[in-house]
């Protein structure tokens, strides 16, 4: 499977929580309170940290893939950060950026 990923960064982890969770009709499939909330929907890769001076910009976009091995990170044309992984790495990348998380 192919998701495309985007992350963004938030005011208000919990507010934001709930805004997404809602217009996803899921709630995250993992969150570290306070820090970090992440959805994997059938199309759609999602994350979340709270970093209040930069709320509403995007962090960076990429793909989560089945077949990607471990993690790459390449800078587009325009400045843009692009990912590169699979669920496992990003689960993995996860814990050791932000903690283990609270799966809802």
């Amino acid at each position: 499977m192919k998701r495309f990923h985007i992350a963004l960064a938030v005011a208000n982890l919990d507010a934001s929580i709930a805004d997404y969770s809602r217009r996803f009709g899921q709630t995250p499939a993992a969150v570290v309170p306070g820090r970090y909330a992440m959805w994997r929907t059938d199309l759609l890769n999602f994350s979340i940290n709270e970093n209040p001076p930069r709320a509403g910009q995007l962090r960076h976009v990429g793909f989560e893939e089945d077949d990607a091995e471990g993690f790459t990170s390449t800078v587009d044309v325009n400045g843009i950060e692009w990912e590169r992984f699979s669920a496992q790495e990003q689960d993995r990348r996860i814990v050791e950026m932000y903690g283990v998380p609270v799966r809802s």
